[in-house]
């Protein structure tokens, strides 16, 4: 091995020994030596006579786990199926992570890390979000993603996944940080994400392959999302939800907050009006994110304003009441007669609903249901 990999061999090795939540030990142990004599004196039983005594057990461990691995033999296997490894000393070591508070002592990722000279957003939100955060993480990761940010989420199912799809599909990149090793896919229903992720974008974790997700793994990897980022994005939002977690310590480090507002009555808007209250910057489109990111729309990519429908007569009316929550016939029916002063039979209602939907404009979502088409 080259004396690079040589290194690399014993940090991995390290990280391995010891275990999930040991970098702030990884890396006061290396102010007392290097990753190779660490590795040696392990190897010789030696390591515990070397450290202070608040590290032995620490120490013990390292030295039952050089019985029984060789660490070139391991980094080899890691590299032979695909996986990279990074740490905090290396120049490779991504400079957003490197000024946070409790940076991590390596990184393993499948795919490639975002790149420096790049813009990047995390956009993140609930889990069981409604059509209207669905749509919206789409309009905003495809507009974010084809103007050249990166999109970086922790490959949840919800606004995470859906977000990262839609980068992806964009021709952008996208970044999953997970809350376990990056060869283990969570959740298994995100199974295609993860494998469009691994082949046109990255995952990352800072937990050794083969870590199965626990929930206790899952609020610390919220602090790469937020640190490889240049702002977090929340869609949609609880009042108390694990996405103000990614929130809060997006503030710690110094990281603008944008949040998208939602009707005053939306349990799922609740957090991201609570966030605007408290100052987070109010974003309602992704042209004004872009703004915010370049203080312009970039150059090479110049800004798109969302296409604007306009349709005559009764169709163009009922356009006007539909938005992204599905809503009933009889609501549309009453909501055309306040507005509008017009009544409307229910046949008739549905005749021009079902004019919209074969335009493209809306769809029908279940029974008597209709919305705006999210497309």
């Amino acid at each position: 091995m080259e004396k690079l990999d040589q290194v690399r061999a014993c940090r991995h090795w390290l990280c391995q020994a010891a275990g999930m939540g040991g970098h702030r030990f990884l890396k006061e142990l290396e102010k007392t030596a290097n990753p190779e004599s660490i590795y040696e004196l392990a190897r010789t039983g030696r390591l515990e006579e070397k450290i202070g005594r608040q590290y032995q057990k620490k120490a013990a461990q390292l030295t039952q786990f050089a019985r029984e691995h060789e660490a070139a033999e391991d980094y080899q296997k890691l590299l032979e199926r695909g996986i990279g490894f990074v740490t905090f000393r290396d120049e490779d070591y991504p400079a957003g992570l490197a000024e946070i508070p409790d940076s991590p002592y390596a990184i393993y990722y499948a795919g490639r890390l975002p790149e420096a000279n790049r813009k990047s957003i995390a956009l993140i939100g609930a889990r069981d979000c409604s059509e209207y955060g669905r749509h919206m993480a789409k309009l905003f990761a495809q507009e974010l993603a084809e103007a050249g940010v990166q999109i970086i989420s922790g490959m949840a199912r919800g606004i995470d996944g859906i977000g990262q799809r839609a980068a992806l599909r964009a021709g952008g990149y996208s970044l999953g940080v997970m809350g376990c090793g990056v060869d283990i896919c969570y959740p298994a229903e995100n199974r295609s994400l993860y494998e469009e992720l691994t082949a046109q974008g990255g995952v990352c974790s800072e937990y050794p392959p083969g870590i199965a997700p626990r929930a206790l793994l899952f609020p610390p990897r919220n602090r790469i999302i937020s640190g490889l980022s240049d702002g977090v994005l929340v869609i949609e939002a609880r009042r108390r939800s694990g996405t103000l977690i990614t929130v809060d310590m997006a503030l710690e480090q110094g990281k603008e907050v944008y949040a998208l507002p939602g009707r005053v009555t939306d349990p799922l808007s609740d957090g991201c009006n609570h966030l605007i209250r408290q100052g987070a910057g109010l974003i309602t489109s992704p042209q004004e994110l872009l703004t915010e990111l370049f203080g312009a729309c970039p150059q090479d990519e110049p800004c798109r304003q969302q296409k604007l429908v306009f349709l005559e007569g009764r169709q163009g009316r009922l356009l006007q009441l539909l938005d992204y929550q599905p809503q009933s016939v009889q609501a549309l029916q009453g909501r055309y007669e306040e507005q509008y002063q017009d009544y409307l039979t229910v046949p008739e209602l549905l005749h021009g609903l079902m004019q919209l939907c074969t335009g493209g404009y809306a769809r029908q979502v279940s029974g008597s249901y209709f919305m705006r088409s999210g497309e």
